[in-house]
C-alpha cells in the first residue's frame, strides 16, 4: 500500500503543479502583474482641466464655469470608476451642458476631493505661484456655477461653521476678482447623511451663504440657489435616492439639480436684461 499511496500523492502534486502553472500563464494578463506608476484620480483630472484651460478656441464658447469639488466633478461620471453599478451626472450633463443649447455650454474644473485652499490655489494667476487654471483671457463666461466647502467640514479646523464659510467666501472673492465680467451663480451646500453634521455645518452655513448672495458686496453679481430643501424629505433629512453613498449625488439627484439650475439660470438672464 505504501508505494501505492507514494505514487498517488505524486500524481495528486503534479496535477496541482499544472493547475498552478495555468494560473500563472493567465497571471500575464492582469494589471495587477505589471509595473505601474501611481497617478490619482485627482492627478488625472488637473491634467484634463490644465489641456482645456489652455485651449482658446474652445474656451471661447464657454458661457457656464463649473467650480468646487467631487460633488461638480461628477457631473461627468456615468459609471462610478470605483464601484461598479453606481451612476453618477454624465447623462444628464451631457443633454443640459454639453453644447446642445450653445447659450448652456459649460466646462467643468471641480476636482474630487478640493478643499476651498486647494480651489484657490488652483484658480490663483500663475504669476502669483497658482496653477492659474482661469490665466487664459479666452475665458469669459456668462456664469460661474458655484458649490464648494464640504470638504472642510472633514478634518476641520475649529469652529468648523466658521472655516467652512470663511473658505466659500474666500473663494467667492478670488472668482469675481479673476472674473468681474461673470456673474456668480451660488449655489448651497448639499444634505449629507449625517443629521449631525447637517445641522452643525451644513444648514448655518447655508444661511450665512444666502445672506452673503444678497449683501452689498455680493448682490451686484450674485444669484442665489438654495438645492438644499429639493434634496431633503418632508422630515428634513437626506433622499437617500439622490445620493450614492450620503454625499454624492447619484444620477436622480443630477436630475434634480439640473432641474433647478436652469430655471435659475434662465431668470437671472431675464433679470439682467
Amino acid at each position: 500500500m505504501r508505494p501505492t499511496s507514494f505514487h498517488g500523492l505524486l500524481a495528486t502534486l503534479c496535477a496541482a503543479g499544472a493547475g498552478l502553472g495555468a494560473h500563472s500563464a493567465l497571471a500575464a494578463d492582469f494589471a495587477s502583474t505589471r509595473p505601474v506608476p501611481r497617478i490619482e484620480y485627482w492627478q488625472q483630472r488637473q491634467a484634463t482641466i490644465d489641456a482645456q484651460v489652455a485651449d482658446s478656441d474652445r474656451l471661447r464658447a464657454v458661457k457656464l464655469l463649473f467650480v468646487g469639488d467631487s460633488i461638480t466633478d461628477f457631473w461627468l461620471l456615468g459609471d462610478d470608476p470605483w464601484i461598479p453599478g453606481r451612476l453618477h451626472g454624465r447623462a444628464i450633463w451631457d443633454t443640459a451642458f454639453g453644447g446642445a443649447v450653445p447659450e448652456n455650454l459649460a466646462l467643468n474644473i471641480g476636482i474630487s476631493g478640493d478643499r476651498t485652499e486647494h480651489l484657490l490655489h488652483r484658480i490663483l494667476p500663475k504669476s502669483q505661484g497658482g496653477l492659474g487654471q482661469l490665466d487664459n483671457p479666452a475665458l469669459a463666461p456668462e456664469f460661474i456655477v458655484l458649490m464648494v466647502g464640504i470638504n472642510n467640514s472633514y478634518a476641520a479646523e475649529q469652529p468648523v461653521a466658521d472655516s467652512v464659510y470663511a473658505g466659500v467666501l474666500a473663494v467667492a472673492r478670488a472668482l469675481h476678482a479673476r472674473q468681474p465680467g461673470a456673474r456668480l451663480l451660488l449655489q448651497s451646500i448639499l444634505p449629507t447623511s449625517e443629521p449631525a453634521r447637517d445641522d452643525a455645518v451644513v444648514k448655518p452655513v447655508n444661511m450665512r451663504l444666502a445672506a452673503l448672495a444678497r449683501s452689498a458686496e455680493f448682490a451686484g453679481f450674485t444669484t442665489w440657489l438654495d438645492l438644499y430643501p429639493a434634496f431633503v424629505d418632508a422630515q428634513g433629512r437626506q433622499q437617500a435616492r439622490l445620493f450614492v453613498d450620503g454625499l454624492h449625488p447619484s444620477e436622480a439627484g443630477y436630475a434634480v439639480w439640473r432641474d433647478r439650475l436652469l430655471p435659475a439660470l434662465a431668470a437671472a438672464r431675464a433679470a439682467a436684461r
